[in-house]
């Protein structure tokens, strides 16, 4: 049978992408804790002896960089949220099914980008 003429995947398959997203959560919800933790921190170095434009500098940097951190833990829980997504797709056995197309998507996508939910081809009409 053609790959894109299947409906689903198999369930051999989908066992195997659900150890893939799990061990992908793990992860993620460990960098996710490393952001946090590090925008959380109060960031004392010990500079209170340091010349006050110096100071300045490094609280307006320190501004920066937990900006940044606050925003990339926003991205990382919005990637463990679609990841957690993608295992009730595989409970429910539409896992791999494009959205547009209703075809299946390449398991090499899939292995790459396991919370896609769209197809090269449906990626590309899109632009």
């Amino acid at each position: 049978m053609a790959e894109d003429l299947k409906v689903r995947f198999s369930d051999k398959d989908l066992s195997e992408f659900k150890v893939l997203i799990e061990e992908k959560i793990e992860k993620a919800k460990s960098h996710l804790e490393l952001l946090k933790s590090s925008y959380m921190n109060d960031g004392n170095n010990g500079t209170d002896d340091t010349s006050p434009t110096f100071k300045a500098f490094e609280e307006g940097s320190e501004t920066m960089s937990k900006e940044a951190n606050t925003q990339l833990a926003i991205r990382q829980e919005k990637f463990i949220r679609d990841l957690k997504n993608a295992l009730l797709r595989i409970e429910n056995k539409t896992y791999g099914v494009c959205r547009v197309t209703g075809k299946l998507i390449n398991k090499e996508r899939l292995k790459l980008v396991p919370h896609a939910t769209l197809s090269i081809e449906a990626k590309n009409m899109q632009a």
